[in-house]
């Protein structure tokens, strides 16, 4: 699969990825990616933003595929509990925001902070580093077991943004484009 043959939808976290992000230069670079927009991207809330992004994948003409960072990834977890088997062909989950750091995130919804912990109804990685202020490497992983994603260790990365030096993340668009090689059979789209 190549990302030409498929909708690729950018899910940002709290604040939205800015500009100088790495999902907002691979919005502008990949063709078939657009982003999931919210309403408040500093008040972030369970039910406002997964019904998003289910709106989102149900108006996909393609197979989709989900490119999640931050809080962006519980946002997916959310919506993975509303979507149709076969409706996502896969999710790039990146740097995972904590429970206690989406706790302190002022405007974070209440029902937003706890993680949904069921495995995604999709294949997924998530990838996560060992020096991320939002999240440990540790909690990290108990969350790919819970969402039956693949793991993958990002080293002494940060948070994986533009701050920490993340910007066009190029290793980054490599190891999605191998994602996207690793999406074994394009699932057939659903009758809407």
């Amino acid at each position: 699969m190549k990302s030409s043959d498929v909708d690729i939808l950018i899910i940002p976290g709290w604040s939205g990825s800015g500009p100088e992000h790495w999902q907002s230069r691979w919005e502008a670079r990949l063709t078939t990616a657009r982003r999931v927009v919210q309403d408040d991207w500093y008040k972030p809330s369970r039910h406002v933003w997964a019904e998003r992004i289910v709106q989102a994948v149900r108006s996909a003409t393609r197979p989709v595929v989900l490119v999640a960072h931050s809080a962006g990834c519980s946002a997916v977890a959310f919506a993975a509990e509303h979507l149709h088997p076969g409706e996502v062909a896969g999710a790039f989950l990146v740097a995972p925001a904590s429970e206690k750091a989406k706790g302190a995130v002022p405007g974070m919804g209440p029902d937003f902070i706890a993680h949904r912990r069921e495995r995604l109804p999709f294949p997924s990685v998530l990838i996560a580093s060992a020096s991320d202020p939002y999240c440990t490497q540790d909690e990290a992983r108990e969350l790919a077991e819970a969402w039956g994603s693949e793991f993958v260790d990002a080293g002494d990365s940060g948070h994986l943004n533009s701050e920490s030096g993340h910007g066009p993340w190029p290793d980054g668009l490599l190891r999605f484009a191998g994602f996207l090689k690793s999406l074994s059979a394009v699932p057939q789209r659903l009758s809407q």
